[in-house]
């Protein structure tokens, strides 16, 4: 089965649960663990249901706003209402932790956090859904913020790490990356403007040779010169000169620019020379407040670290992950094998063992990775047989300027915040070789709108890697 595939491309989107985004295709095929439409919240007494919008519009595509919660602690308080006191958790405090929220210049709806999409309102997800397949049994590697469940991506572990604020730059945990360059594979990090990855200490060094903008992937692509291995940021900041907004999808971020970008990446790979030898697996880092019904299960800890009473020895909520192959039958649904000593769902260290598996690497990066299931069972065709659509559109509207304004003027989210300062605390350059490099000093950065921190922040990572 390894010789099926010789190139592997993560799309890692923003804080979006199953529920939200691909929940509604239960009502096309019951094997999904979906919506019934019967899940709900209760708070002061009220019943908050799930529900959807009756039509699409700019301001139905960016619900939740205001943002929910997304420390660790909003996440215990979502899940369990309160403090843990044991598994499985009870998924009902999602509506009380949203109206917990400090006060924004939007009013909070306690509906915002139970809104899905239907299926025809994100096509081109639920198309390559229905057109390959899905897991429905994914989870964030841990219930935290974004940083700590994309450095799970990476290197199977946050060091004991919870919330975005407290990594340190560099990350000093070994990486993919690093495994797969010393082993003779070849990878590259497709990004948009400041690549959250590009803070992995083991490959500063090898940055300005694989770090690369997201134009050259559709190069690559047509070329048929993918790497083994290529992992895409998507856009996290607006960009005033060039028209653009935020494409990760991160609540309240239009999910339509996340769809362009997802059809995108699909059309460049459907016909490239490599298609018949990809993997392609669309996934988010975590739920990000959204509401999903399915509890999640105990998890292996990775390693010894622990932070504030938490042992990372359960996983976060469950996320949206489609996989899609001229391998992968049409309607797959995707879920681990029972395996003695396997963990029970997949998490986005599932990535690194498909890795480790697919490309002959000599040994897994922490116990979780050890323990996820690989992805390999979805590839059941014999053949590459599945051309799936030829083409995907979105419907995306076009980008005002007035709109990419009002973008750059709010003020930063926690994301686009501390990778600011992330970037500004990189060496003014990429080190010349495999030696260790301290970051600059790490200074208070005055980031009051998301323009003056992608401005401060893309200038320092342009500098690191001589763009």
């Amino acid at each position: 089965m390894p010789d099926k595939i010789d190139h592997v491309v993560v799309l890692m989107l923003e804080n979006r649960s199953f529920d939200c985004m691909l929940g509604n295709l239960r009502k096309h095929d019951a094997r999904i663990e979906g919506l019934t439409g019967q899940e709900c919240n209760t708070f002061a007494g009220r019943t908050v249901p799930v529900w959807t919008s009756s039509s699409l519009d700019d301001c139905s595509a960016t619900i939740p706003n205001p943002d929910p919660g997304e420390l660790f602690t909003d996440m215990t308080a979502q899940l369990f209402s309160g403090a843990p006191t044991n598994l499985p958790p009870t998924m009902s405090g999602f509506v009380a932790n949203y109206l917990a929220q400090p006060k924004s210049s939007t009013p909070a709806d306690p509906r915002a956090p139970m809104h899905y999409f239907t299926t025809e309102q994100v096509p081109v997800l639920s198309t390559l859904a229905q057109s390959f397949g899905l897991s429905d049994c994914w989870h964030a590697s841990a219930p935290c913020q974004t940083w700590p469940n994309r450095f799970f991506a990476h290197t199977g572990t946050s060091l004991g790490w919870i919330n975005n604020s407290q990594f340190s730059v560099p990350f000093p945990a070994p990486s993919i990356f690093r495994q797969l360059h010393d082993n003779g594979r070849s990878w590259r990090v497709y990004f948009h403007d400041l690549p959250q990855s590009l803070l992995l200490g083991d490959i500063w060094w090898l940055a300005p040779l694989y770090f690369r903008l997201f134009g050259q992937f559709l190069v690559d692509a047509h070329m048929g010169t993918l790497p083994h291995y290529s992992f895409i940021e998507p856009r996290y900041f607006p960009i005033t000169f060039l028209r653009k907004i935020p494409n990760d999808q991160h609540p309240p971020h239009n999910v339509l620019e996340g769809e362009t970008l997802v059809a995108l990446i699909y059309n460049a790979l459907r016909a490239s020379p490599c298609w018949n030898k990809t993997l392609l697996i669309i996934t988010y880092d975590e739920h990000g407040g959204c509401f999903d019904h399915v509890p999640p299960p105990a998890a292996p800890p990775p390693d010894p670290h622990s932070q504030a009473g938490f042992a990372f020895d359960r996983f976060g909520v469950r996320v949206p992950a489609v996989l899609v192959s001229p391998y992968v039958p049409a309607g797959s649904i995707i879920r681990p094998s029972t395996v003695p000593g396997q963990s029970s769902v997949f998490d986005h260290t599932s990535i690194l063992s498909t890795l480790r598996v697919l490309f002959g690497l000599p040994s897994a990066l922490t116990n979780r990775d050890q323990m996820a299931p690989n992805l390999l069972s979805a590839l059941t065709l014999d053949l590459p047989s599945n051309s799936g659509p030829e083409l995907l559109r979105s419907d995306a509207p076009e980008i005002s300027s007035k709109l990419v304004v009002e973008h750059a003027k709010r003020p930063p989210n926690h994301m686009q915040e501390h990778l600011a300062r992330m970037a500004v605390s990189l060496p003014t350059q990429a080190p010349q070789s495999n030696v260790p490099v301290l970051a600059r000093p790490s200074a208070l950065l005055n980031t009051p709108t998301a323009a003056v921190a992608h401005a401060r922040g893309s200038a320092a990572v342009r500098s690191f890697l001589n763009l």
